[in-house]
């Protein structure tokens, strides 16, 4: 995938088209009426269209290729145009309020191959962005989208990250790259900061899986740069990773987690969490981030 890098190196996606995922394009693909090589010449020549109208049509019309199984049309042409037309100012304020809407409702939509949802939320991360670089959106139209972020960050259960010949669905990864955008936007205050920090800590070791995807590095990402907005002391960050460490569902201790896919799971995630975390943190000299360094070394000293 081809995601904004600020601190942490984040993984690749390698688009590989298969005959049957081809053949299962889905017929309500075709934004502004262009067919696969149409919008496959559209990509070689950088996205151009010249005529702004059609250029905001087809951008909105995109978001029906998101749920595509062909991970080069949902990946490769609908999420790298909607990003290229976002970073570049291409849109206008009003297609991406409708993109805004549109993605939202999708994260709530019924979505049986496990695609459209979590690209939805890999373009809102670029629609956040656009309203972090250059306000536009109204106080409710940002609350209502933090609320959305929110809600589909703590109802994840489907952990596929990349499956061959399907490609990434990823979701915590995605929604972390939205709580990332939201993080580093000074009009999100801290009450919502709060919320958003405790949503992501409902993903960082989702009972009996084993992250493998690089999903603990994104998710680490928005938490790290919400240090940067100095709105939390250390204590607070200590009692959060302190918390965040302890055994969760294994009951009152971590005895025995060596015996349980419950507790092998946890530990590993946990681990590849607050080792990333701390990395980070030994790593820069940026003073904002010292308030989290107690808190990780006293979760690290937590683990078993």
């Amino acid at each position: 995938m081809k995601h904004s890098v600020l601190a942490l190196s984040l993984f690749a996606l390698a688009a590989c088209a298969t005959p049957q995922a081809e053949a299962q394009q889905t017929a309500t693909c075709r934004p502004a009426g262009f067919d696969r090589a149409r919008m496959e010449s559209l990509k070689a020549s950088e996205w151009t269209i010249a005529d702004d109208a059609t250029r905001n049509r087809f951008a909105r019309e995109l978001t029906s290729c998101l749920g595509d199984p062909d991970e080069t049309i949902r990946d490769g042409i609908a999420f790298e145009a909607l990003q290229h037309y976002m970073r570049n100012n291409l849109l206008t304020t009003e297609t991406l309020a409708a993109l805004d809407a549109d993605l939202q409702s999708k994260l709530t939509a019924p979505d049986p191959q496990g695609f459209q949802r979590p690209f939805a939320a890999l373009v809102l991360a670029d629609v956040a962005r656009t309203d972090r670089i250059s306000p536009w959106m109204s106080e409710a139209q940002r609350a209502q989208l933090i609320n959305a972020a929110v809600a589909y960050m703590t109802s994840i259960t489907d952990y596929r990250g990349f499956t061959p010949g399907e490609g990434y669905r990823h979701a915590p990864a995605h929604t972390a790259d939205l709580m990332l955008q939201l993080v580093l936007n000074q009009a999100v205050t801290k009450p919502d900061l709060i919320r958003i920090r405790d949503a992501i800590a409902t993903q960082i070791a989702p009972d009996g899986h084993f992250y493998i995807n690089g999903e603990s590095e994104r998710l680490a990402t928005p938490i790290l740069y919400m240090a940067q907005r100095n709105l939390f002391s250390e204590a607070e960050w200590t009692a959060w990773f302190t918390s965040l460490a302890g055994p969760g569902p294994l009951g009152a201790s971590w005895d025995n987690w060596f015996k349980s896919e419950t507790g092998l799971s946890r530990r590993h995630n946990l681990m590849a969490f607050l080792t990333i975390m701390q990395t980070n943190l030994s790593l820069t000299q940026n003073p904002a981030f010292a308030v989290q360094r107690p808190g990780v070394e006293a979760a690290l000293r937590a683990m078993p």
